[in-house]
């Protein structure tokens, strides 16, 4: 065989090779080689995600990034997005993952790709004592507003359409803390968010006025991590260090921190038949 022959035949399999390998790659690959996990947090959801007196990032979702960066034995790099970052973020690169408390819609999975849930919530009425709304049609009759983008702005154009109210009394806010902040200076007359982000201003003096109210009728939010659609090797792990999660105890650890007491035995029921 000549020499001519032997490169080109050479060039060939380097060339298969090549295209193997990178087939085979994948973000949990990228991830420990790389020595770093870009973690994507929403840090304006109390207790999930926030800023502590240190202008650090903490909550439940920062903890599961560090927890997440531990058992790949990598460093973790919290990133700060808005509701609106959170798949541009995936898509572009910027984030391997999102831990920010992602509901799990249909529509979202066109885009990326949802792991098992981590976490349930409820969406509640927030407004200041005196306000009248005891039921959620009551809301009908005020002003309300969501922060943009999320599901329980999207829960809350659902059911107003169904009743026939319009969307003339809503108003759409940048962010949460945007949000609570048209709330607590008169913008609107009741907000809708989670039950956990409420409790967590319950007990600060801005909100001490105001009241926790009816839930978003006959829906529980259900949120899972969410990475590239096309990543499935990368999703399959995130599945599974959600269950090593609950088996190792670092959710009722995680729960018990940020929420202070131990995990409803039904969250965790539902989180694994949801699995």
């Amino acid at each position: 065989m000549n020499t001519i022959k032997k490169m080109f035949i050479a060039i060939i399999i380097f060339s298969m090779v090549g295209i193997s390998s990178s087939a085979t790659a994948d973000k949990l690959d990228d991830v420990i080689k790389a020595g770093t996990l870009n973690c994507g947090v929403v840090l304006d959801f109390p207790p999930m995600g926030y800023f502590d007196k240190n202008n650090k990032p903490a909550g439940f979702d920062c903890d599961y990034c560090k927890d997440l960066a531990d058992a790949m034995g990598v460093k973790v790099n919290i990133m700060n997005l808005t509701w609106g970052d959170r798949i541009p973020s995936l898509i572009s690169g910027k984030t391997d993952v999102v831990i920010g408390s992602t509901s799990d819609t249909l529509e979202r999975a066109k885009s990326v790709g949802f792991t098992a849930p981590y976490f349930v919530f409820k969406f509640q009425v927030f407004s200041k004592k005196g306000s009248g709304i005891k039921t959620f049609d009551d809301l009908k009759k005020v002003k309300v507003g969501a922060a943009l983008g999320t599901t329980y702005e999207t829960e809350y154009f659902k059911y107003a359409d169904a009743k026939g109210w319009g969307r003339s009394n809503y108003t759409s806010f940048k962010s949460e803390n945007d949000a609570y902040l048209g709330l607590y200076q008169g913008k609107i007359d009741a907000l809708i968010s989670t039950n956990a982000n409420i409790a967590t201003k319950l007990t600060t003096k801005e909100f001490k006025d105001f009241v926790a109210g009816p839930f978003v009728p006959n829906y529980d939010d259900i949120v899972g991590i969410i990475a590239k659609r096309n990543e499935v090797a990368w999703i399959n792990y995130l599945d599974l260090f959600l269950i090593h999660q609950i088996r190792d105890g670092n959710l009722e650890k995680r729960y018990k921190k940020h929420f202070g007491a131990s995990t409803p035995p039904e969250l965790v029921k539902s989180l694994l038949d949801n699995k």
